[in-house]
C-alpha cells in the first residue's frame, strides 16, 4: 500500500511539473512582428500593449518620409520576439525645415546666448558663522569680504540654483566645453590660499576616510550636491605649499578632491607677489607647486595658475611669460591659464575677446549691490549672461554676433 502511495505522488508531482512547464512554453510563446510603418500611433500602442512590449518612440525629422510614418523598428519585421521585450521605433514628426523652425523657436524662447558673460566667483575661507555674527556688511567676516560665513556662503549657493545658474569646471570653460541643460546658465567657482576651513577634516573613520566637517566650504558643497543632484557641483582650489595647512591629512585631501569632481590648481609656494620678485624666484614660485602636486595628484591637477593679489597686473610684465613656462629643477611646467583677482565676470570662450591666459574673476563679497559685489554683477548679468542651448558641441547666436564667434574649438555654429 505504501509503495502504491508513492508511485501515485510520483505519477501527480510528473504531471504537475509537465503543466508548469508547458504552462511557462506558452507563455513564453515567441510570435513574429510585422511591419508597423503604416501603423498609426494609436494602432502602435495598442500592438504593444496587446503583446506587452515596452514601447520607445523616438520622434524624428525627415524629408524623404511622411509626416506620422514609422521608417525604423528595432524589432525587424518577421523577427521573433517574446512577451516584455523592448520595440523602438522612428516616428517622421516633421521636416527639417520643421525641425529648424522648432529649434529656433526654442532658442528664441530660452534666449539663447551663447556669447553672453560667464561668472567665475572668487572665494578665499568659509567660516561657520552666521552673518549676524560679523562686524561687517552681509556675509562679510572681514573689511574687504575676501572671508565669509558658512550662512552667506549657503545662501550664495542657493541664490546661484534659483537663479539658473549650473556649475561647470573652470578647466572645461578654458577649453570650450560648456555642457549645461537648455536655458540655464554656467558658473565657476574657485577658493585661494588652501585654508584649512576650505576642507576641514575632523579625524578618519573605521575605513580611514577622511570625515569632513559639514560646515567648511566642501562639506556645503557636498550639501548641495544632495540638496540638488542637476547642480553639477564643482569647485577648483587654489593652493600654496601648506596645501590644506592640515599635514596629517593633505594627501588624503587631495585625492579625495579629485575623486570627487573638484580640481586643484597653483596659487604659489608663498603667495607671491609677482612685482615684487624675478625671474628666478618666478620659476620657484610656480615650478615647486606644481612639483608638490605632481607627487601627490600626479596628472590629476589643473595647469592653471591663480595669481597672489593678482599680480603682475599687465600681461607685459617681465615676469609672466615664467609664470607660463616654469624652469624648475631642471623640468619646465606649462600653464595654460592665470586668474587675476579681478572685479566682474568674463568673455564666452566662444568670443573674440576670450583670454584663457588672462581670466577676470567676481569676488565673492557683499557691499549693498556697489563697486562689483555678487548684487551688482548678477544684477549686470541679466542683461548679458551666457545662456545655453544644451549642446555642448554647438555654439549657438544671435545672427547680429554671428561677426564676434571665435570657433578655435571647431564647433558647429548656429546663428537664428
Amino acid at each position: 500500500m505504501k509503495k502504491i502511495i508513492i508511485c501515485v505522488l510520483c505519477v501527480s508531482f510528473v504531471i504537475l511539473l509537465f503543466l508548469l512547464l508547458n504552462k511557462n512554453t506558452v507563455d513564453q510563446e515567441t510570435k513574429k512582428m510585422v511591419d508597423l510603418s503604416n501603423y498609426t500611433i494609436d494602432d502602435l500602442k495598442q500592438y504593444a500593449s496587446e503583446n506587452s512590449l515596452n514601447l520607445k518612440i523616438n520622434e524624428i525629422y525627415s524629408d524623404e518620409f511622411p509626416i506620422n510614418m514609422i521608417i525604423n523598428q528595432s524589432i525587424k519585421i518577421g523577427e521573433e520576439f517574446f512577451s516584455n521585450d523592448n520595440l523602438a521605433v522612428d516616428l517622421v514628426i516633421g521636416t527639417l525645415d520643421d525641425k529648424k523652425n522648432m529649434e529656433i523657436k526654442i532658442y528664441n524662447d530660452y534666449n539663447v546666448n551663447e556669447l553672453g558673460r560667464v561668472p567665475i566667483m572668487m572665494y578665499h575661507g568659509i567660516h561657520h558663522k552666521n552673518n549676524s555674527d560679523t562686524d561687517y556688511i552681509g556675509g562679510n567676516i572681514d573689511k574687504d569680504g575676501y572671508q565669509r560665513t558658512s550662512e552667506a556662503f549657503r545662501n550664495d549657493l542657493e541664490f546661484y540654483y534659483q537663479n539658473n545658474y549650473r556649475m561647470i569646471r573652470l578647466s572645461d570653460y578654458v577649453d570650450g566645453i560648456i555642457d549645461v541643460e537648455l536655458g540655464k546658465s554656467p558658473i565657476i567657482l574657485t577658493f585661494d590660499d588652501g585654508l584649512q576651513n576650505n576642507i576641514n577634516v575632523m579625524g578618519l573613520d573605521e575605513n580611514g576616510e577622511i570625515i569632513i566637517d559639514p560646515n567648511c566650504a566642501i562639506g556645503i558643497l557636498e550639501e548641495f550636491k544632495n540638496k540638488y543632484p542637476d547642480y553639477n557641483v564643482t569647485a577648483t582650489f587654489f593652493v600654496n605649499a601648506g596645501l590644506f595647512n592640515q599635514p596629517e591629512y593633505n594627501e588624503k585631501i587631495m585625492k579625495w578632491l579629485v575623486e570627487n569632481n573638484y580640481d586643484i590648481g597653483n596659487h604659489t609656494s608663498t603667495h607671491a607677489d609677482f612685482t615684487k620678485i624675478d625671474l628666478n624666484e618666478t620659476n620657484y614660485q610656480i615650478g615647486k607647486v606644481y612639483e608638490l602636486l605632481d607627487s601627490i595628484i600626479p596628472n590629476q591637477y589643473v595647469n592653471i595658475v591663480a595669481l597672489p593679489y593678482g599680480s603682475p597686473y599687465k600681461k607685459s610684465h617681465a615676469n609672466f611669460e615664467n609664470i607660463f613656462n616654469a624652469n624648475y629643477n631642471g623640468k619646465i611646467y606649462n600653464t595654460k591659464s592665470a586668474l587675476r583677482v579681478g572685479w566682474e565676470s568674463d568673455y564666452s570662450p566662444f568670443s573674440i575677446d576670450f583670454d584663457k591666459t588672462f581670466l577676470k574673476r567676481i569676488r565673492a563679497y557683499d557691499n549693498n549691490g556697489e563697486e562689483f559685489d555678487i548684487e551688482m554683477n548678477f544684477k549686470i548679468l541679466e542683461n548679458n549672461r551666457y545662456i545655453s542651448d544644451g549642446n555642448k558641441d554647438k555654439i549657438v547666436v544671435k545672427k547680429s554676433d554671428l561677426n564676434l564667434v571665435n570657433n578655435e574649438f571647431n564647433l558647429e555654429i548656429i546663428a537664428y
